[in-house]
C-alpha cells in the first residue's frame, strides 16, 4: 500500500491552496472587453474550459463582459468567492488585493507583472502585497505568472493560448513563457496535463507548496518541474521524500554551470557549487533530475503510462543492426545490463525466427520483420524472468509494418503489465501513424535508442528508491557542547567570523575528533616551553584569523628538534607574516606535536544557503583543489551513507591499500564525518569547516587531524 502524505492537520491547511485548482467561484479582477487583452483572455479561457463554477468579471468601465454581468468592485459581488485573478497594472495590485482580502477571497492568482523582477521599487510592492496576503489569510499563487490549468475540474485560470487536452502529468515552471511554449509543443504532439502550473515570483506559494497538494491527486502520476531554484530548502527536504515514494518528481535545474558557485576561501566551499547541494537535496528526496526538456517529458510520460522495471536488465528487439548497436552502447554508458537470455528462451526464438536472425540479446528479427514476427519475438522477451525491461527498434524498410507492430505492442503492453516497453519508431512520416497511435495508448515514442535508455535508467533509478525502505539511523555521540558555545561567543565577542587555529581545533576536540597536543605561544620564551612540555619534534604555524593559507607565506615550520630551531622558527614566523601580510593580526604561533605521517584526506562542511549544511570528503593534502577528488552529502547523515561517500572517491583505494599495502582505518575516517555532521547540525551558525589534511593510519590505530580551519556567522 502506498503511504498517505497528510495528517488531518495537514489536510486542513492545505484545503485553501485546494481551491486554486477546484474553485466554486472565481472572480476575475481586471477583465477586459477587448480582445487580446490579458483580462480579457482570462474570462474566455475559463468560459472556453469548460469551468463549471461561477465566474464574476470584475471592471469598474463594463456592464457586461463576454455576456457575463460585470462588477465595479469584487466587494459588490453576491456570492462568496473562492479564488481571485488580478489582470491589473502592478501599481493597483495592492489595492485590489486588500480589497479582495476583504470580500473573504481565499486564494489570488496575481498575473500583473511589476514585482521584484523589476527592481527596488517592484520588490517593495511585491513585499507589501504579501503582508495583505498574511493579514487576511489568503494565499497567492505569483505575481508576474501566468496563472494555472486543472483540466480535471476543469479550470483555465490562465492567459495562454491553448487549453490543453486531459492527461496524467502536472507540469510547473518558474517560467511563464516556458510554459506557453510548452502548451504549444504539448499540443501537437498531442500530449495532455492534470495540471499545469506558472509559479512567477512565488512570493507566497512555491513548488513545494504544489507538490503536497497533488501528493494525492488521482489525476496526476507524475510531477515534472523545471525551476531556477528552490525557494524553501529545508522544507521541500521534509515534503519531497514523502511524495516521492508516492509518485516520481521529475526536475530540470536551469542555472547548473559553475558560473553559479560561490567561491570560498576554505577548500570545501571553493568545490561546494549551488548545483552541488542540489543535486545532492535530489538524490536524498527520491527526486530525479534531467539535462534538457525533452528528457524531462520523456522520463515523466513513460513513468506516467509505465511500470517501474524490477531490475537493470534490458533486452533489445530490433529489425536494424545499426541500431541495435547503437542502442547496446547507450544501455552500457549508463551502468545498465543488457539481459542473459534464459536456454529456454534462446531456443524458443531460435524455433520460429529465420536461420539469418539473431536469437541473442540484441535480438535482430531482421527488415523483412512483418507485426507477427515483432509480437512473437517481444512476447518471448518478456516472458523471460531475467529480462526486466523492452526496447523495440523499428526502421522502416520495404516490408515493414509500423501500425500493426504499434498495435501488437500495445497488445503486449496489457498482457505484460508489469514490464516496461519502450519503442523505438524511427523515421518520420512513415511511422507517424504508429507514433499517434501508441501516444492514444499512452506509450511515448522515442526517436532515437539513446533517450529510450535515458528513460529507463531514469526508471530504474525510481524504482531503486521506491525499494529502498529502510530508515537509516543518525548516530548521536556524547559531545561538549557548551564547551564550544563558549569559544563561538568568545568570537562573536571579538567580532571575528575566522576562528584561530588553535579555537577551531579545540571545537572539533569537544566533539571527540582526535588532534595532535599543542600549545599558543605569544613569544620564544613560551614557544620553548610549551615544546618541551609535548616533546619533540613539533611543528610550529602562524596564529592569525586574516591568514587562512599559512604555507604560502612562510608560516609553517615542520620536525623542529631543538629549543634553538623552536627559537628561530619563532623568528621568521613573525618576520614572514609582518612582511607579507603586514595587515593581519597575528595572536602568536601555535606549537603541535608532530606526528607520524599518515594517508592524507579532507573532511569539510559547506552550509549551503537552500539546504543547511554539506558535508564533504576527499583525497587530502595540498593538491585537494587539484585533483578535485571529493563527494559530498548532505547533513545529517547515517553511518551508510559515511561509508558510501568514502566509496566514491579514488581516496577509496589509496585507504584500503594498493598492491599488498596494509589497509587504513577507515572506521576512523567514517566516526570522522559523523561527527562533523553532528557539529553542523548542533551549532547553525557554522559556515564551513575544512579539517585539512586529516593523517588516516593503519587499521585499528585510528586518525588524527591536523589542520582545522573554521568559519561563524556574524550574528
Amino acid at each position: 500500500m502506498k503511504p498517505r502524505l497528510y495528517s488531518k492537520y495537514e489536510k486542513d491547511r492545505l484545503s485553501i491552496l485546494e481551491k486554486f485548482l477546484r474553485p466554486k467561484s472565481v472572480a476575475v479582477i481586471g477583465a477586459s472587453r477587448t480582445p487580446g487583452a490579458v483580462g480579457h483572455e482570462i474570462v474566455r479561457n475559463l468560459i472556453r474550459s469548460g469551468y463549471p463554477g461561477q465566474i464574476y468579471p470584475v471592471n469598474p468601465k463594463a456592464d457586461k463582459i463576454l455576456d457575463l454581468k460585470c462588477y465595479k468592485k469584487i466587494g459588490e459581488v453576491e456570492d462568496e468567492v473562492d479564488l481571485a485573478i488580478i489582470a491589473v497594472p502592478a501599481k493597483i495590485v495592492p489595492q485590489v488585493a486588500e480589497e479582495a482580502g476583504e470580500k473573504g477571497v481565499k486564494c489570488l492568482i496575481v498575473v500583473s507583472a511589476g514585482f521584484k523582477e523589476v527592481g527596488v521599487e517592484g520588490a517593495e510592492r511585491e513585499k507589501r502585497l504579501l503582508e495583505i496576503c498574511r493579514k487576511y489569510g489568503m494565499r497567492m499563487l505569483g505575481p508576474n505568472c501566468l496563472g494555472l490549468i486543472n483540466t480535471s475540474t476543469p479550470i483555465n485560470a490562465s492567459f495562454a493560448k491553448q487549453n490543453p487536452i486531459k492527461g496524467h502529468i502536472a507540469f510547473f515552471s518558474q517560467s511563464g513563457a516556458l510554459c506557453t511554449a510548452i502548451l504549444d509543443w504539448a499540443e501537437r504532439e498531442n500530449i495532455g496535463f492534470s495540471n499545469l502550473i506558472s509559479l512567477g515570483n512565488m512570493a507566497d506559494t512555491d513548488e513545494t507548496d504544489f507538490i503536497e497538494l497533488l501528493a494525492n491527486d488521482k489525476n496526476t502520476k507524475a510531477i515534472l518541474i523545471y525551476i531556477e531554484g528552490i525557494k524553501d530548502g529545508k522544507r521541500f527536504l521534509e515534503v519531497a521524500p514523502k511524495v516521492s515514494k508516492i509518485k516520481p518528481i521529475i526536475v530540470f535545474k536551469a542555472g547548473a554551470s559553475a558560473a553559479g558557485a560561490r567561491a570560498a576561501a576554505s577548500h570545501t566551499g571553493s568545490m561546494a557549487g549551488s548545483m552541488v547541494a542540489y543535486r545532492e537535496a535530489f538524490r536524498r528526496s527520491g527526486v530525479l533530475t534531467v539535462d534538457s526538456l525533452e528528457d524531462l517529458f520523456n522520463l515523466g510520460l513513460t513513468l506516467a503510462s509505465q511500470p517501474t522495471p524490477e531490475g537493470r536488465n534490458i533486452a533489445i528487439l530490433t529489425n536494424a543492426g545499426g541500431p541495435s548497436i547503437v542502442a547496446a552502447d547507450a544501455v552500457s554508458k549508463r551502468n545498465l545490463n543488457l539481459a542473459w537470455l534464459s536456454p529456454t528462451t534462446i531456443e524458443r526464438l531460435r524455433s520460429k525466427l529465420p536461420v539469418e536472425a539473431s536469437w541473442i540479446n540484441p535480438v535482430d528479427v531482421l527488415g523483412d520483420a512483418l507485426a507477427d514476427r515483432y509480437a512473437f519475438a517481444l512476447e518471448t522477451l518478456l516472458k523471460d524472468y531475467s529480462v526486466d525491461a523492452v526496447i523495440v527498434i523499428l526502421t522502416p524498410q520495404a516490408m515493414t509494418q509500423p501500425l500493426e507492430t504499434a498495435k501488437k505492442i500495445i497488445e503486449m503492453r496489457s498482457k505484460f503489465p508489469n514490464k516496461p516497453i519502450l519503442p523505438v519508431f524511427m523515421g518520420g512520416e512513415s511511422v507517424r501513424e504508429a507514433v499517434e497511435l501508441l501516444a492514444r495508448a499512452g506509450i511515448p515514442n522515442f526517436e532515437y535508442p539513446e533517450r529510450a535508455a535515458d528513460t529507463l535508467a531514469g526508471m530504474i533509478e525510481y524504482g531503486e528508491y521506491l525499494r529502498s525502505e529502510r530508515i537509516q539511523e543518525i548516530p548521536k555521540f556524547k559531545v561538549r557542547k557548551s564547551d564550544v558555545r563558549e569559544i563561538f561567543d568568545r568570537v562573536r565577542r571579538e567580532r571575528r567570523v575566522n576562528l584561530l587555529s588553535v579555537e577551531a581545533r579545540e571545537v572539533v576536540k569537544a566533539y571527540g575528533i582526535p588532534v595532535p597536543e599543542y600549545g599558543l605561544a605569544q613569544d620564544r620564551r613560551q614557544a620553548v616551553e610549551i615544546s618541551r612540555k609535548i616533546g619533540y619534534p613539533v611543528v610550529m604555524k602562524v596564529v592569525s584569523p586574516q591568514i587562512l593559507h599559512k604555507t604560502d607565506i612562510g608560516g609553517v615550520k615542520l620536525n623542529l628538534k631543538s629549543d634553538r630551531e623552536v627559537e628561530l622558527a619563532f623568528n621568521e614566523i613573525i618576520r614572514n607574516a609582518s612582511i607579507f601580510m603586514p595587515d593581519a593580526r597575528v595572536f602568536g604561533v601555535e606549537i603541535q606535536k608532530m606526528v607520524p605521517q599518515g594517508r592524507e584526506v579532507i573532511v569539510g562542511m559547506h552550509r549551503d544557503l537552500q539546504f543547511g549544511p554539506l558535508i564533504m570528503f576527499g583525497l587530502g593534502g595540498i593538491y585537494v583543489n587539484l585533483i578535485k577528488d571529493v563527494s559530498f552529502r548532505l547533513a545529517p547523515i547515517s553511518r551508510e551513507e559515511a561509508y558510501q561517500m568514502i566509496l566514491e572517491t579514488k581516496a577509496y583505494a589509496l585507504l584500503r591499500g594498493i598492491r599488498g599495502e596494509t589497509s587504513s582505518d577507515i572506521d576512523s575516517v567514517v566516526d570522522i564525518i559523523l561527527r562533523i555532521s553532528q557539529l553542523s547540525m548542533d551549532f547553525e551558525e557554522i559556515n564551513e569547516i575544512d579539517i585539512n589534511p586529516i593523517f588516516v593510519y593503519e587499521r585499528g590505530k585510528g586518525a588524527i587531524a591536523l589542520d582545522v580551519k573554521m568559519t561563524i556567522g556574524s550574528e
